[in-house]
């Protein structure tokens, strides 16, 4: 029988999804390491600089591995970077219960919310909280979807996947097609219920729920999913969870993009990887001075070393 994984790759200071295009690719090597590895997902969040799945496998090392090493791949080619990408040694988190489920399930929907990204896990597109219960929550768009002889424009020649894959016309896999939403929605059990959990407040009567699982493990919480990840500290996230941030500022993706559009047209450069440590600091300087950024949003979407 298979076993539930919380599984998280970091990259630390550095940005691991750069523009939409990385975004799509990297959910689209996650649908085919789970193919690969005879793996079911059941959410994910993909943020700039780690990404979050759960899901039930037997082998979740493989798992990761076949997702981290083809989009490395990809990633390094597009950007002329080299080297592994990504901290050495990903996150596992065995989850057992239903409440346990349902509190990991939830922390990672609402990623975006806890970093300051989004002011619910609904208004983040790079995550899987739309595709559950999406016709009862109104959600009612289909984007077009492509034949699949399209598909290896986006997945390379020899990709293997399943038919029940279906594609949409921006080159990535529908999550519907891909994650096992139908148990998704047995364990939440209603709308009613889906939308209060993604709306919750951390607290200690969330983390007393999970002592029903009697199963001797520790409750899942904010820290334990955010274990690995060198975003932002627990009272920030708390803060964030509150709804009080700054929506306004500029996001990693629309920095990032803006950067490398940079490197290329003023510099002549790939992207930001090839520029000299005194034109990133020149950069630097601007950012923080004239447009304010935050030194650490400046720092992971330059990749300039502390």
């Amino acid at each position: 029988m298979k076993k539930t994984y919380h599984l998280c790759l970091s990259a630390g200071e550095e940005a691991l999804f750069r523009d939409l295009e990385d975004y799509y690719r990297g959910f689209n090597c996650f649908a085919l390491a789970l193919y690969k590895t005879d793996s079911t997902g059941l959410v994910e969040s993909f943020m700039s600089t780690h990404a979050h799945k759960l899901v039930q496998t037997h082998a979740p090392k493989d798992l990761m591995f076949n997702f981290r090493n083809p989009y490395a791949k990809y990633f390094n080619n597009k950007y002329g970077r080299s080297g592994r990408l990504g901290e050495d040694i990903h996150f596992t988190l065995e989850v057992v219960g239903h409440h346990h489920t349902i509190a990991a399930a939830s922390y990672i929907l609402r990623n975006a919310l806890h970093h300051g990204v989004a002011p619910l896990p609904f208004a983040y597109p790079h995550c899987s909280a739309n595709a559950i219960f999406r016709r009862e929550m109104g959600k009612f768009q289909d984007e077009a979807l492509l034949p699949a002889r399209s598909y290896s424009r986006f997945l390379g020649r020899y990709a293997e996947y399943p038919d029940s894959y279906k594609m949409t016309e921006s080159g990535v896999f529908t999550r519907e097609s891909v994650l096992d939403i139908p148990q998704m929605e047995d364990l939440y059990g209603t709308p009613r219920a889906f939308n209060f959990h993604m709306s919750r407040k951390s607290s200690e009567e969330w983390e007393a729920e999970q002592k029903k699982d009697a199963n001797g493990m520790p409750p899942i919480n904010l820290l334990s999913i955010e274990s690995g990840v060198n975003m932002h500290d627990e009272s920030k996230m708390l803060i964030f969870e509150s709804g009080k941030a700054d929506y306004r500022n500029i996001s990693d993706i629309d920095l990032c993009t803006e950067l490398d559009a940079l490197a290329r047209n003023r510099y002549g450069r790939q992207s930001v990887y090839q520029l000299t440590l005194k034109e990133k600091q020149s950069i630097a300087e601007y950012l923080y001075r004239v447009r304010h950024l935050s030194e650490s949003q400046i720092r992971r979407c330059l990749v300039l070393p502390k």
